[in-house]
């Protein structure tokens, strides 16, 4: 029983389900339209037959009973549409290659029919990892005007992969203006990754410029913030690059575990930590998590002393308990403490530190994947600017 609850079953039952509906709907009308009974009767002890197979968790023996429903209604587009995408979806890529391969070949087809029947070859391609043929294909569609919308995402997608930004920036502002949705986000991420590019090559005057193409695409752009404080960073203009990692928290605060390390830095080199101090103080009102009260507490105990930075982390971890923040505040009390008490203490601390091993710190919005490490674009859903920390008492 606990099988048929399986989800990655249901990825294929609900698809099958609804077209072995549409199955009934036309064995239905074809029942009163031709008035054939004994051609009626065989559609419908298959049709059943194959929902049954459905039911009893044997999709294969269903796929097989629908593809011989496909053979009675050759010229019914919408059931090899329907197996094409079933077999794409169940990774059998080769048969669905097959299926929509034919639909194209076929001289009956509509010309919306073999646009569908071309764009779903297209994704068996992408699936397939035969990123060429895709492209050339959903190339052609976009110059027919055909699902263009559709095709500009697939080739966007594409060239993602394929890190050529170029392309990619100038299909996101095609599929921007022929739909009117707003591609802003997504191109000012294309600009920073060819900033990235220039800056690791040491071309600071070109990643600079991609940069202001970012801002000019998307104000605000917060790793844009992030690239350019790296830029001054490099060429030790310190101040220019703690104004720039500044306006990155700003920019969204979310985004302070990413950001407070380079920060730091260049408070110390451009001689600048009572600026350091009273910033982290205002990120501690605005940011909910434990990361800058830890920076907070360790300026404290440089600057106050121990005591000062033991009182203000017990008060804090009393507004936002922190399974990170209690091993900082075990670290900072082991050196005053002696005998049974250090080795209840050390063992507490080896305890927290199991409690985040293989904890996931950071999660997408968009689909829900959990990352150990941040990245700008999900490694799931491929959405850009969706993972953010974990803000529990465990992760953060």
């Amino acid at each position: 029983m606990n099988g048929f609850f399986d989800p990655l079953m249901w990825m294929f039952l609900v698809p099958a389900l609804v077209l072995a509906g549409w199955l009934g709907w036309i064995i239905g009308r074809r029942a009163s339209a031709r008035r054939s009974g004994a051609r009626v009767t065989e559609l419908s002890s298959h049709y059943f037959r194959g929902l049954n197979y459905l039911l009893n968790e044997q999709p294969d023996k269903a796929i097989e009973v629908f593809m011989k429903l496909a053979e009675f209604n050759r010229d019914t587009v919408e059931t090899h549409l329907a197996l094409g995408n079933l077999f794409r979806r169940r990774g059998e890529v080769d048969r669905a290659i097959r299926v929509h391969q034919h639909l194209v070949s076929r001289s009956n087809l509509s010309e919306a029919e073999r646009t569908v029947a071309l764009l779903e070859l297209g994704e068996d391609y992408m699936r397939a990892g035969l990123l060429d043929r895709a492209e050339a294909l959903f190339d052609d569609l976009v110059a027919m005007d055909a699902h263009a919308p559709s095709a500009l995402r697939h080739l966007v997608a594409i060239y993602q992969h394929e890190r050529d930004w170029h392309k990619a920036i100038g299909h996101a502002r095609r599929l921007e203006k022929m739909t009117g949705e707003s591609q802003a986000a997504t191109i000012a991420q294309f600009y920073c990754e060819l900033a990235e590019q220039s800056r690791q090559h040491g071309a600071r005057a070109e990643a600079r410029a991609y940069l202001d193409e970012a801002f000019a695409s998307q104000p605000g752009c917060v790793r844009g913030y992030m690239i350019s404080g790296h830029l001054y960073a490099e060429e030790a203009q310190w101040r220019d690059a703690v104004l720039a990692f500044e306006q990155a928290v700003d920019a969204d605060v979310d985004f302070v575990p990413e950001i407070l390390s380079p920060l730091l830095d260049a408070y110390t080199h451009a001689g600048q930590m009572e600026r350091a101090e009273k910033f982290l103080q205002h990120v501690v009102e605005r940011y909910h998590g434990i990361t800058p009260v830890l920076a907070l507490t360790r300026l404290y105990s440089q600057h106050e002393g121990e005591r000062a930075a033991v009182e203000f982390l017990t008060g804090q971890l009393r507004q936002r308990p922190s399974v990170r923040g209690m091993m900082a505040l075990i670290d900072a009390t082991l050196e005053s403490t002696q005998g049974e008490a250090r080795e209840n203490f050390l063992i507490l601390r080896d305890l927290t530190r199991k409690l985040l091993e293989g904890r996931a710190m950071y999660r997408c919005n968009h689909c829900g994947f959990g990352a150990k490490a941040h990245h700008w674009q999900c490694p799931s859903c491929k959405s850009w600017g969706t993972v953010r920390p974990i803000h529990s008492v465990v992760s953060e």
